[in-house]
C-alpha cells in the first residue's frame, strides 16, 4: 500500500492515539478508549484505508503519472 498521510496527518493522529490509550489505561475514560490503537497504527504506518477507499491523499508527495 502506498503512503497516504501527510507530516501532519501521521503526526496528529499519533498524539491522539497514544492519548487516548493512555487515558484508558490509567482508567480516565472508559475501555474504549482503546480505539485509540487504530490512529496510532494509522500513523505510524502512514497508510489508511479508509482515505484509499475514498481517494484522499495527504501526503505531499507526487503522485504517479
Amino acid at each position: 500500500m502506498k503512503i497516504n498521510e501527510g507530516g501532519l496527518d501521521r503526526t496528529v493522529r499519533i498524539v491522539v492515539g497514544v492519548a487516548l490509550v493512555a487515558l484508558s489505561a490509567t482508567g480516565t475514560i472508559g475501555i474504549w478508549g482503546y480505539i485509540g490503537v487504530v490512529p496510532l497504527l494509522t500513523g505510524i504506518a502512514g497508510v489508511c484505508p479508509a482515505y484509499s477507499l475514498l481517494g484522499i491523499n495527504t501526503c505531499p508527495m507526487k503522485k504517479d503519472a
